[in-house]
C-alpha cells in the first residue's frame, strides 16, 4: 500500500451527523474521529452530541438519531477539547468534509468560544474521485462498493468516518503514482 505520504502522521477518519444540512442554522448531533496514532495506536473517539435543538425529523430518517438520543449527551463545548486534542496537526480525511463537515465544524466552534483545530492536511475523498476521474457517482456510499468496502450502517459518523479512512487507503492502492511524496504537495495538487 501507498502509505509514504501519510507516514509520521496521525491519520484520522472524520465525520459529523447534524440536525439538519444549514451549517448556520443546525447543529451537530454526534461525531467520530477513527483512525490511528504516530506509532500505529488505534483511535476511536466517537459521541453522541446534544444539539439543545430539535433535530429536524427528515434528518432523524436518513442517520437514525433521536431527539431522544441525545438528551442525556453532552453539548458540543463539553467535547469540543477531546476533538481539537486529537486533530490538531493530524491528516483529517472526510468525504466532503471541506463544504460539510468541516463548516459545521468551525461553528459549533465559534458557538462554544473555541479556536477551529489546526489540522496538519484535510484529505477530502470527494474532491479526490473528481480529481482522479474515478467513474460512477461520488457518494460515499457508491466509492466504497465500487472499491469493496462494506457499510453496515451508513450515515452514522463512526461508520462513514471508518469507510471514508479505508477508501482513501484504498484510493491510494489503485493509483499510486498520485500519492508519492510530502502530503502538503499531494494538497497542493487537488484543487478545493
Amino acid at each position: 500500500m501507498s502509505e509514504g505520504m501519510l507516514s509520521g502522521y496521525r491519520v484520522l477518519g472524520f465525520d459529523l451527523e447534524t440536525t439538519g444540512f444549514d451549517h448556520r442554522s443546525d447543529r451537530i448531533v454526534q461525531f467520530a474521529l477513527i483512525g490511528s496514532d504516530v506509532d500505529g495506536s488505534h483511535i476511536n473517539l466517537q459521541s453522541l452530541v446534544n444539539p439543545r435543538v430539535p433535530i429536524d425529523p427528515n434528518t432523524t430518517r436518513v442517520h437514525g438519531i433521536t431527539d431522544d438520543d441525545v438528551r442525556g449527551a453532552g453539548e458540543f463545548s463539553q467535547h469540543v477539547a477531546d476533538i481539537a486534542m486529537m486533530m490538531e496537526d493530524s491528516v483529517i480525511v472526510g468525504h466532503n468534509v471541506v463544504q460539510f463537515d468541516w463548516r459545521f465544524l468551525e461553528m459549533e466552534c465559534m458557538r462554544a468560544g473555541v479556536e477551529t483545530p489546526r489540522p496538519r492536511a484535510i484529505i477530502d475523498t470527494l474532491v479526490l474521485a473528481r480529481s482522479l476521474g474515478i467513474p460512477g457517482r461520488h457518494t460515499l456510499g457508491h466509492l466504497c462498493e465500487r472499491f469493496g468496502i462494506g457499510m453496515d450502517r451508513s450515515h452514522q459518523a463512526d461508520v462513514d468516518a471508518g469507510a471514508t479512512l479505508l477508501l482513501l487507503w484504498r484510493i491510494m492502492q489503485a493509483y499510486p503514482r498520485k500519492f508519492k511524496g510530502p502530503v502538503d504537495d499531494f494538497l497542493d495538487s487537488l484543487s478545493y
